[in-house]
């Protein structure tokens, strides 16, 4: 139960420090994780990426703020982080649908979104297929880009899939040499400045296409679950039952090294399509 109780702590930093700078890595160590695998579980748990979060959260109480309070929208908006009031009414319109002058009319409608809870809830049982793997290390290679965890990554990632050339796809299964066999979509962590670098690939012992990228993977310990159903939703549901129900009781936490999704060949819309999440973990 600890990580529910982590990821309470580390709410209660966000909601402490709405109208100060909040700090992404300094949520993480209050979680006590990574900050990759911290946004990545929240965005799982929550169903908006962090950042989106805080920004709602913001805009919530500066809405309180116009309407009870005689401060002036400008320092309202320096509050809360927006340096100008073109970037607060801009992001307030979004929000609310109306410009933060309007929002200090009476009868204006408003929306508020409330901060999040966590607590372990008792549900039927549904069983999750996992195994337990060690695997020695491994070289993927296929094509790479680089995405914001701040800017749709989901969004982003199937665009990507999408306009994946055929002739790519082939060249990218050809090389295909070792287990697992076949497709692989990899999520190799997060830098800095909130980026990761997300590869559709295969693993492979040959030499890399100077078209293409390759990635090592160390040795690690593999908790793999088994996923049967139509993409992307059998997947998006299991990606949400691992951080929701697996970790928090299973004594493993994880590690810090890539994601990986693999894909069978098939019709990914049938109801029996075969596909897998593997997570790199540590016993805690």
């Amino acid at each position: 139960m600890d990580t529910l109780e982590n990821m309470k702590n580390a709410i209660d930093y966000i909601e402490n420090n709405l109208n100060n700078e909040i700090e992404y890595a300094k949520i993480a160590q209050i979680a006590l994780c990574s900050q990759y695998h911290f946004q990545r579980m929240f965005g799982f748990l929550i169903g908006v990426p962090l950042s989106e979060y805080i920004r709602r959260r913001r805009l919530t109480l500066a809405a309180f703020d116009l309407q009870n309070s005689n401060e002036k929208i400008i320092d309202i908006a320096l509050k809360y982080g927006y340096t100008s009031p073109d970037s607060f009414s801009r992001a307030f319109m979004a929000v609310h649908g109306i410009n933060p002058s309007k929002a200090r009319e009476n009868g204006i409608s408003l929306k508020a979104y409330p901060r999040v809870t966590f607590s372990l809830s008792l549900k039927g049982v549904v069983e999750m297929n996992y195994r337990i793997e060690k695997k020695n290390s491994f070289t993927i290679v296929g094509v790479k880009e680089r995405f914001s965890h701040l800017e749709g990554l989901g969004e982003n990632i199937g665009r990507m899939w999408s306009e994946t050339s055929p002739e790519t796809f082939g060249q990218i299964a050809e090389l295909g040499d070792t287990e697992p066999y076949g497709l692989l979509g990899v999520y190799s962590g997060m830098y800095e400045d909130n980026t990761t670098d997300y590869y559709i690939a295969t693993t492979t012992t040959k030499s890399c296409p100077e078209t293409l990228s390759k990635l090592e993977i160390p040795s690690l310990t593999w908790a793999v679950f088994e996923i049967t159903g139509p993409m992307p939703t059998a997947m998006s549901e299991v990606w949400g039952r691992i951080f929701s129900e697996w970790f928090p009781t299973s004594g493993y936490e994880h590690a810090e090294a890539p994601e990986v999704e693999w894909y069978s060949k098939g019709d990914l819309s049938a109801t029996d399509y075969k596909s897998e999440i593997w997570i790199p973990v540590i016993k805690k």
